[in-house]
């Protein structure tokens, strides 16, 4: 895809990650008239009611009946259609979980998932609209691609890339109000290739979504407080996920911790995981997240500050692991 941003940097500091995806799309679906959109009476929310606003024609609400909106784009994809559909993420995954699996992944349909209010990001609605396993679930589902970005540049850059990605994405956002992490969408996104945030030599802290910006924070601090070199990793990309990225850090840092906005099961720290037990590599690892229970009620900000997901607590965690004893020599024989 060509389209690039045609705003300036003050602009997507003052624009959610919904509404930059839904000036992204508007964009594409001038060359591109396959392109579709869908919501279940969240046009306003998601900001995909934008695309309607400019092709009305192309723009489908079916209310709020979420089933019927997966099914709906099978049905259009089938036909030759590229739908894009927006709803809670937490309806996605759950509220229309066979949809999902049945009607769009089992048959490997080119459905681009843009699935909003992920995570802690509406933490004061309640448990009913937190989303904190929909990573699990997805990644459970084959043929679905996971992306969980940054922030607005780095949605819009996975909201172009699905285009000509084969089969069905989800992508995850915030509900809007996250603060902008990248500077200019020219930073070498590929769905599938993490993205080195920053370098480091001591420990690894290996993110996606909300946290990215809290671990690049903490590592700056720890480099001018505590001497330390911490290498933080943007894993945006969950499936297909980027084994050689993390086996390198395994290998050069010998100390991993994920953090995510997300039941510490299943989701990026559980694939994380996977990807250091299947090399038979030896490393201090850590998972930090939603601590497997049901989220509190509060704000986005309080919640990650309560879960330790904000830079204080990212901070706190790496001292913690750097303390632990583990064998540092180069012999890996004994580790497999």
């Amino acid at each position: 895809m060509s389209e690039g941003l045609t705003w300036t940097l003050y602009d997507a500091n003052t624009m959610t990650q919904a509404q930059i995806y839904g000036e992204v799309l508007c964009k594409m679906g001038q060359t591109r008239p396959d392109i579709v959109a869908l919501t279940a009476d969240m046009a306003k929310s998601t900001k995909i009611g934008r695309f309607g606003e400019k092709f009305p024609e192309r723009f489908f609400n079916v209310g709020i009946a979420e089933q019927n909106l997966f099914g709906v784009a099978a049905g259009m994809a089938k036909s030759g259609l590229t739908p894009f559909i927006s709803t809670m993420a937490v309806f996605t995954s759950m509220r229309a979980c066979e949809q999902v699996r049945t009607d769009i992944c089992y048959q490997n349909l080119d459905c681009k998932i843009i699935a909003t209010h992920g995570g802690v990001s509406f933490g004061q609605a309640g448990s009913t609209h937190h989303c904190t396993e929909d990573l699990a679930i997805m990644r459970s589902f084959a043929n679905m691609t996971i992306i969980v970005p940054a922030d607005g540049i780095e949605t819009a850059n996975a909201v172009r890339a699905a285009f000509d990605w084969p089969g069905p994405i989800y992508i995850r956002i915030g509900r809007g109000f996250e603060p902008p992490f990248y500077e200019t969408e020219d930073y070498g996104f590929t769905i599938g290739k993490a993205v080195e945030v920053n370098s480091g030599t001591d420990i690894t802290l290996i993110c996606c979504g909300a946290t990215v910006l809290q671990a690049a924070e903490a590592a700056n601090y720890l480099r001018q407080n505590d001497g330390l070199s911490v290498r933080v990793i943007n894993l945006h990309t969950i499936k297909p996920i980027d084994t050689k990225t993390i086996l390198q850090a395994v290998m050069d840092t010998r100390r991993i911790i994920t953090f995510e906005e997300h039941n510490i099961q299943g989701g990026l720290g559980s694939a994380v995981a996977d990807v250091i037990a299947a090399s038979g590599k030896g490393c201090a690892f850590e998972k930090v997240g939603i601590p497997d229970c049901y989220c509190e009620v509060g704000y986005p900000e309080d919640l990650q500050s309560y879960y330790k997901l904000d830079t204080d607590g990212i901070i706190g965690k790496v001292r913690q692991v750097m303390d632990r004893d583990f064998e540092e020599d180069d012999d890996w024989e004994d580790e497999v």
